[in-house]
């Protein structure tokens, strides 16, 4: 064999090899992206507007859970522009957990809108939160009957909301929620007003990472361990592998959830 045919079968062998390589890349990313926990029955029925709550999705496939009432404020206290003729004291904006189907934390986010509320569950990418941190970005100004604005999330997507709104430019949002997660940016100066709960059962939850980092949290971080709680009871989507067995049921867990973010 001549020397440029050899050199021509090293470099077929070579693209043969890269060509499988990027097959199998393929196929294994398709298959980890679609490997996700899906949202459960309660979480579809969550889904409906009734008298109390209405529930729209919107072009770019977030969710909106409208209070129709706000049981805390005073009815003279209106807005036209607003659905419901009611100006909403609070605004969150929801990054779901990682690799979890993001509907299934519609019963969080109408029980938190039956309080008064005004809710915004947002789709990520592959399910995904760190394919789009910025999802929060202009939520506030399309709203503009909500007073103050939190963003928060579950887990993975906790964090990233953490990391969304340790921009300095990001003044729109007041108060941050985090759900079985922690905050990896210094957020000790920023005066925003956080929430940080979880379940004493958890164990997805790297505890020794959230002991670290929560000196990147300010000083009047209000916390809530939910005794009995675990990780994936924040949703609806079944046991997470890893995790530990709780003690109360998921309706336990979101009680408590919602009753301490709306005292």
């Amino acid at each position: 064999m001549t020397t440029s045919r050899k050199r021509f079968s090293k470099w077929k062998l070579a693209l043969i090899v890269i060509l499988c390589l990027v097959l199998v890349g393929t196929a294994g990313a398709t298959i980890y992206v679609n490997d996700y926990y899906r949202a459960g029955a309660m979480a579809a029925e969550s889904l409906l507007s009734d008298d109390m709550v209405t529930v729209t999705k919107r072009a770019d496939d977030s969710i909106v859970f409208a209070p129709v009432q706000n049981p805390h404020q005073n009815s003279a206290n209106t807005d036209a522009a607003s659905g419901s003729g009611q100006t909403t004291s609070r605004g969150l904006v929801f990054y779901p957990g990682g690799k979890v189907e993001y509907t299934a934390y519609a019963p969080l986010m109408r029980e938190l809108a039956e309080h008064g509320w005004h809710c915004v569950l947002v789709k990520m990418p592959f399910n995904l939160a760190v394919f789009d941190i910025d999802a929060a970005d202009d939520i506030p100004d399309q709203f503009p009957e909500v007073d103050s604005w939190y963003v928060g999330g579950h887990s993975f997507g906790g964090a990233m909301a953490a990391s969304f709104v340790a921009d300095e430019d990001e003044d729109d949002f007041d108060g941050l929620l985090l759900l079985a997660a922690y905050s990896t940016a210094d957020l000790k100066m920023s005066g925003l007003d956080v929430y940080s709960i979880y379940g004493s059962e958890d164990m997805v939850l790297n505890k020794e990472n959230y002991e670290k980092y929560r000196a990147n949290l300010p000083a009047n971080v209000k916390e809530l361990i939910i005794e009995g709680g675990c990780h994936a009871y924040f949703g609806d989507y079944g046991a997470q592998e890893g995790d530990g067995v709780p003690t109360i049921t998921a309706a336990d867990q979101l009680q408590a959830t919602v009753d301490f973010l709306s005292d």
